[in-house]
């Protein structure tokens, strides 16, 4: 029931933030906080990561939709594992970040990036995410990590 949750609540919990940003962010707006460690600012990706595929929206969406039925049918079997804890904590981030951003791409054709960091890397200040980004990256972590200490 737990993996249900955090996976539930951070797919949930990121369609409401994106839809928030949308209302509230005007285009080419920079709203620093955190001490401007961090800037909400608004952008549509139309691709996978960095607009990757952005003239083939058919494409990301059967992509993405696959992914996600391919890793909700392994975090299905996994319940029914005992020792399968770490896994599901990854799929489950995995899973909700996952399950935002196709939401997005099939409501609103694009994904809802919301924020980027301020960092002396200027490569990295230039990438634009939002929190199903971090969850996806967070729950990739953990799969590879948990899958590779067995």
């Amino acid at each position: 029931m737990k993996y249900a949750i955090l996976t539930v609540s951070i797919a949930a919990g990121d369609i409401l933030l994106k839809k928030h940003m949308e209302e509230r962010l005007a285009w080419g707006e920079r709203k620093p906080i955190c001490k401007g460690k961090i800037v909400l600012r608004k952008y549509h990706n139309h691709g996978i990561a960095f607009n990757f595929l952005e003239k083939h929206l058919g494409l990301v969406k059967i992509l993405g939709a696959s992914l996600i039925l391919s890793l909700a049918i392994c975090w299905c079997i996994l319940l029914q594992k005992k020792h399968a804890s770490g896994l599901l904590w990854g799929l489950s981030f995995l899973l909700g970040g996952g399950a935002s951003n196709l939401y997005d791409r099939a409501v609103r054709g694009y994904v809802v990036d919301y924020f980027s960091f301020q960092t002396p890397l200027k490569w990295l200040n230039r990438i634009i995410f939002n929190v199903s980004d971090l969850c996806i990256f967070l729950g990739g972590i953990i799969v590879f990590i948990k899958r590779n200490t067995r």
